[in-house]
């Protein structure tokens, strides 16, 4: 039986769902494409003098590592010259990027977190890139920031690309959640995870904590509740995960269960994660595998951006646990 690559997978959804108009077929593959050469340089590493410090700094004020700058860069040589994008947004850059005069413009708009989880490239443990994609607005050739401020339940299209043991490409286009595996013999994504589904049953959370101290009530109650154990009123024993990159936690609870919080750290932090990079594509692909996300009082995809590097506290997995963390929020 022959393997499905992600072009072949592409190409049949738009042949036999009308989901995926070629422009917007195109741009996935170009996404693939420039995360094949990213996780190329994550696998390099310390044999291509790519670890350490960029010496700059983000939006955030976040100090930049030398693979955060050259996956911000792969992405926007990549996608700007290929007709789909009408611009892009980088989680590593204060504006949106322009696509250059001489090429043509396209019908979406794609925001990206270039390096997920980049403060583990010295110490070797997974990272990602995190990808969504939205509708530029009809008649707007030159998108300013107000047009990337759509709310998480217009994108038409989100992923992730994992760069551990495995390179794997995670992707939903609105009916589902599919997983391809990169071969490195052949250089092509595999069909490796057909219809991903988060279990509905869970011992897995992952959370910071460090930051306990910080949390509101209705997060200290529910994490209490799971490390009592099957002596407390869950009745089971949880293990806790943390690996420090969304797109590692994300994958886990894809395949294994779970639910992943990064909530609020008291009034003066609303979160961490950004809303438009991270949470947002996160949610989407979450979502489409039967799980659910919210701020902890609302979905997440119903948010309205005010902003284009807009934090928001997350928690996102199995849709059971989810409803427990937001109903003790409206408590």
């Amino acid at each position: 039986m022959s393997r499905i690559t992600l072009s072949r997978f592409l190409i049949e959804q738009q042949r036999s769902a009308n989901l995926l108009p070629a422009e917007l077929r195109f741009l996935i593959e170009t996404v693939a494409r420039a995360c094949k050469a990213i996780s190329h340089s994550v696998n390099k590493g310390a044999l291509a003098g790519v670890l350490g410090e960029a010496g700059t700094g983000n939006i955030q004020g976040e100090a930049q590592k030398k693979l955060d700058v050259i996956a911000n860069d792969v992405l926007l040589e990549a996608n700007e010259w290929g007709g789909s994008l009408a611009g892009m947004a980088s989680e590593e850059m204060d504006l949106p990027y322009a696509i250059p005069g001489q090429y043509p413009k396209g019908a979406y708009l794609l925001l990206f977190d270039p390096l997920d989880g980049s403060s583990n490239i010295d110490v070797n443990i997974s990272v990602g890139t995190i990808f969504s994609v939205l509708r530029c607005p009809d008649g707007v050739t030159e998108p300013t920031e107000a047009d990337f401020l759509q709310p998480g339940s217009r994108q038409v299209a989100a992923g992730y690309t994992l760069y551990g043991p495995q390179t794997m490409l995670v992707l939903t286009v609105g009916n589902g959640v599919n997983g391809f595996t990169l071969d490195r013999e052949t250089g092509s994504f595999v069909l490796t995870h057909p219809g991903m589904r988060v279990p509905a049953e869970t011992r897995e959370f992952a959370i910071n904590m460090s930051n306990q101290r910080h949390w509101e009530a209705p997060v200290q109650r529910y994490i209490g509740e799971l490390l009592a154990g099957s002596t407390g009123p869950r009745g089971k024993d949880y293990n806790m995960r943390c690996v420090g990159a969304m797109a590692a936690e994300v994958h886990r609870i894809l395949v294994r269960g779970g639910v992943f919080l990064y909530p609020k750290d008291g009034a003066e932090r609303p979160g961490k994660l950004r809303l438009l990079y991270e949470a947002n594509p996160m949610a989407f692909l979450v979502e489409q595998a039967g799980g659910a996300a919210t701020d902890g009082r609302e979905c997440i995809l119903d948010i309205v951006p005010t902003g284009l590097h807009q934090r928001v506290a997350v928690c996102l997995g199995a849709r059971e646990e989810v409803e427990i963390v937001t109903r003790y929020h409206a408590a």
